[in-house]
């Protein structure tokens, strides 16, 4: 499976709980999350998505370091099941599509 086919997946699964699942880029950063996550009830969450088993880039692990100094966590998933636990764990079981 493709880091993109778990994005796709991601981006589906946001969007049927009622959430925007922004590309997130942002030029000169290098290793910023892939995931700008915008759910219902103000909570917003940064993702990295991997392929199966891979882990972040050292540019990766150095952003996620940044902004987790300001308090913000960038949540790593690498599967589709991965997605399921992370939108059950953030929206509640019995909202998750």
């Amino acid at each position: 499976m493709r880091e993109r086919d778990i994005e796709n997946y991601l981006r589906d699964r946001i969007k049927k709980v009622g959430g925007i699942a922004y590309k997130f880029e942002s030029p000169g950063n290098v290793g910023v999350p892939d995931r700008l996550i915008l759910l219902p009830g103000g909570e917003v969450h940064f993702i990295e998505l991997k392929a199966p088993g891979r882990k972040p880039t050292k540019n990766q692990t150095h952003q996620h370091k940044r902004f987790e100094r300001l308090g913000s966590i960038v949540h790593v998933i690498d599967s589709k099941q991965g997605v399921d636990e992370w939108i059950d764990k953030m929206v509640g079981a019995s909202n998750a599509v």
